[in-house]
């Protein structure tokens, strides 16, 4: 427990950003596109209590950081939000525009797995200050959630991120029978994540994309 409460408070503003932030812009894009349904929802705000789930956004990540420290179990941190609501309908151009919006929460981790790795190097600059032990570690704890959220989101399994942006890039046919894949996504990802497949995937990926950070903004 001594350890686990620490740990929690270093991990707890990285993942409610990470997940906040990625589910705005997706409703921002929307917005931008023609369709204003988040909007109108107040879906579009920095007020991460507007997006929490209590199950994704609380209790699982809770849960697997538990699982690590208490059991030594290995595995991915991961979380989600309330999904932000798009009518792709109401898009001026709905099969095109899909991508943009689905990109937009990848891209989002994106940026912000490279402004915690800034934070990083103010930290590891600063060797001396009071803050720069805490800051590291809520760095790299904010570089790894982006860096988990980014690629899991753009596997090209509907509903994920990466399932829209394939369903916008398939012409017209196949792009509708891959959609259809959509309501088995989850129990896919589930079924990835148990037999260590996901791990096997993502770990190589959020592993090289970190050394690049770290080689780019810290080194």
């Amino acid at each position: 427990m001594e350890t686990l409460i620490p740990t929690i408070a270093i991990w707890a503003l990285p993942v409610l950003l990470a997940i906040t932030l990625h589910e705005a812009a997706h409703g921002y894009v929307a917005r931008h596109f023609g369709d204003p349904t988040a909007d109108l929802a107040g879906r579009i705000t920095l007020n991460p209590f507007k997006h929490i789930d209590p199950v994704g956004t609380i209790l699982v990540p809770i849960g697997i950081l538990a699982a690590s420290i208490l059991l030594g179990a290995g595995g991915i941190l991961f979380g989600w939000a309330k999904p932000v609501p798009v009518n792709f309908g109401r898009l001026r151009n709905p099969k095109g525009d899909m991508f943009w919006v689905a990109a937009a929460g990848p891209f989002m981790n994106l940026v912000m797995a490279i402004g915690w790795a800034l934070l990083l190097k103010v930290a590891v600059s600063t060797p001396g200050a009071t803050y720069s032990d805490a800051l590291s570690h809520m760095a790299i704890a904010g570089i790894t959630i982006n860096a988990v959220l980014m690629f899991l989101n753009l596997l090209p399994i509907p509903p994920l991120d990466g399932g829209r942006i394939a369903v916008s890039l398939l012409p017209g046919r196949l792009a509708w029978q891959f959609a259809r894949i959509e309501p088995y996504g989850f129990p896919i990802l589930l079924i990835l994540l148990f037999t260590g497949v996901l791990g096997s995937i993502l770990w190589p990926l959020i592993s090289g994309f970190r050394a690049v950070l770290t080689t780019l903004f810290v080194i």
